[in-house]
């Protein structure tokens, strides 16, 4: 696959089962409406991770995350010419599996009365509305995210001088969705973790169409640019430490 299609499916997917599981805990009348809500969202998310991550991995690399593709083209991993290629088939594949998202739930939102129970199904909103406190979770649970990512490597072994892949990615992916579980768990109460602007961005910009507006536009920039700010320091101090 090329870089594009291989960030789009990613990313896709990435949204279909994350925003998936919440829409099958959140909306009325659903199997798992009102269940163990916290849990299950961040373990979903976590096995979105890996399978988004075990998809574009051979092809992208499996950035599948703005913040993740500006942190490697600041530490010269990737070239800059590239990073519009990943960011925008991510926003695209994220927007795209919103929709699919509120195809796949549509009775279920139908009957749902509650505006933000059905905006979070889209997109992230705050516990606690105070921008600076929400852009400094956001610009942690990513500083958490990209400098752990960066220490990360495919698993692989060498036979002839040749690095070979093991599990044609799925094994590299195992361990940054074990990071985004715990990040979920432990950091995730405040804004509902985004880490990732377009994870947030193309779902809201598919809650805007389908709903003629009203998706809290004024949050909007705290998950665009507290992930980037998350990940500009992570990148930061990787460099310094190397």
């Amino acid at each position: 696959m090329s870089v594009f299609v291989a960030e789009f499916i990613g990313t896709f997917l990435l949204i279909l089962l994350g925003n998936g599981v919440v829409a099958n805990v959140v909306l009325k009348n659903t199997k798992f409406n009102g269940g163990d809500a916290w849990v299950v969202i961040t373990t979903a998310w976590a096995f979105a991770v890996f399978i988004g991550v075990t998809v574009a991995g051979p092809s992208s690399g499996a950035h599948l995350n703005p913040a993740v593709t500006l942190s490697l083209a600041i530490l010269e991993k990737i070239s800059w010419t590239i990073v519009p290629t990943y960011i925008a088939a991510q926003v695209l594949g994220a927007f795209l599996g919103a929709l699919t998202v509120y195809l796949f739930y549509i009775q279920h939102y139908q009957i749902t009365e509650s505006h933000d129970d059905k905006l979070v199904t889209f997109s992230t909103i705050p516990a606690i509305r105070h921008n600076l406190h929400n852009f400094i979770s956001e610009c942690i649970g990513t500083f958490v995210l990209i400098f752990v990512i960066l220490f990360i490597t495919g698993a692989s072994f060498e036979f002839n001088n040749t690095e070979i892949p093991i599990g044609l990615g799925s094994i590299g992916a195992l361990p940054v969705a074990i990071l985004v579980w715990a990040i979920g768990l432990s950091l995730g109460g405040t804004t509902g973790y985004a880490i990732n602007p377009a994870r947030d961005l193309g779902p809201r910009l598919a809650h805007t169409i389908i709903y003629k507006g009203k998706s809290n536009w004024d949050y909007a920039w705290i998950p665009i640019v507290g992930p980037i700010a998350g990940s500009v320091l992570a990148a930061f101090l990787y460099s310094l430490i190397f």
